[in-house]
């Protein structure tokens, strides 16, 4: 007998999950996502999320409360008499009468190997941490911080030239069919939860713009991971001068590369870059208001050579 399932997600990340448990046969009786978004130039615009959109295109009610902590949003949610809530980076707390509404209770596909990367940026920082490998879990919430006990995971290497969006759209096809495979346990009676170890709790905490700066004094090794890890979103940067004008540079993809040299140099025409030690070779930037360029695409219209710098 399918459940019936509130299903709570914001992003593109959690797109595809909504669309298997659709396609698995479960009533989704509401979504639950962050309400539309100011965009364009001049901030006027709304836009909906990622999920937004979905569930409308698969005809599904959507709500977008900016908070649940109120007693007539609790109580609205309560009324679905769902059998579960499914959480896939939704973005709000859920208070305890929201974690208690679900007869089953609330399950959160997490991307990290728990207890290691809990909160916000858990595929971040596991690459700039330099992570041989990470997961994609189903846990049964608590009010606590990723704290749940687990239900099911899968681990996933880290390649040595993933970056985040690579990794990201990995975990987010793992977890949908982790998920759906979890729902069918629960739905069997037949889900075990395990608690998480009390040791090697670490946190993803949230990716602030100070950090996006690249520090080319730091060894080649952190300065690949910081750009690996930061891309496509935010976006690790630095300055080049292009014409005699300064412009701000995104850096999308780097690989470990041979060569010495004064932090920042460009040591020769494949965009290699010096670092603390050893060096960079950038394979994909962006130029402010550009679209994504190879390096050699780009060295051709910036005219830069061995020598000139990157701060």
């Amino acid at each position: 007998m399918p459940l019936r399932i509130v299903f709570m997600g914001t992003p593109d990340f959690s797109v595809a999950t909504l669309r298997t448990i659709v396609q698995a046969g479960h009533e989704v009786v509401a979504v639950y996502t962050q309400p539309p978004r100011a965009a364009g130039r001049r901030g006027l615009e709304l836009t909906k999320s990622p999920v937004h959109v979905e569930a409308e295109r698969l005809g599904l009610e959507v709500r977008t409360p900016k908070s649940l902590k109120g007693e007539p949003e609790q109580e609205a949610f309560s009324a679905l008499r769902a059998d579960v809530a499914v959480v896939v980076a939704y973005g709000l707390l859920l208070p305890r009468p929201i974690l208690e509404a679900p007869r089953l209770g609330c399950f959160n596909g997490h991307a990290s190997a728990l207890p290691r990367w809990r909160g916000a940026a858990p595929i971040q920082r596991a690459i700039m941490a330099g992570d041989e490998a990470t997961a994609m879990m189903i846990m049964k919430m608590e009010e606590g911080l990723d704290t749940g006990p687990v239900a099911l995971s899968r681990m996933v290497p880290i390649g040595a030239d993933m970056t985040a969006g690579d990794l990201h759209d990995l975990l987010m096809e793992e977890g949908a069919g982790l998920m759906v495979e979890a729902l069918a346990a629960l739905e069997a009676g037949a889900l075990v939860l395990s608690p998480q170890p009390a040791d090697g709790v670490t946190y993803a905490r949230k990716i602030d713009k100070s950090e996006t700066r690249v520090d080319w004094g730091l060894p080649a090794a952190r300065v690949d991971r910081h750009i690996r890890g930061l891309s496509p979103f935010p976006g690790a940067w630095c300055e080049v001068r292009i014409g005699g004008k300064a412009e701000r540079l995104k850096l999308l993809r780097s690989v470990l590369a041979e060569g010495t040299g004064s932090p920042g140099a460009i040591l020769d025409d494949r965009l290699t870059v010096a670092c603390g030690a050893g060096a960079v070779r950038l394979v994909e930037v962006q130029r402010a208001g550009g679209r994504p360029l190879a390096a050699g695409e780009f060295l051709r219209g910036a005219k830069l050579v061995p020598g000139d710098h990157l701060t």
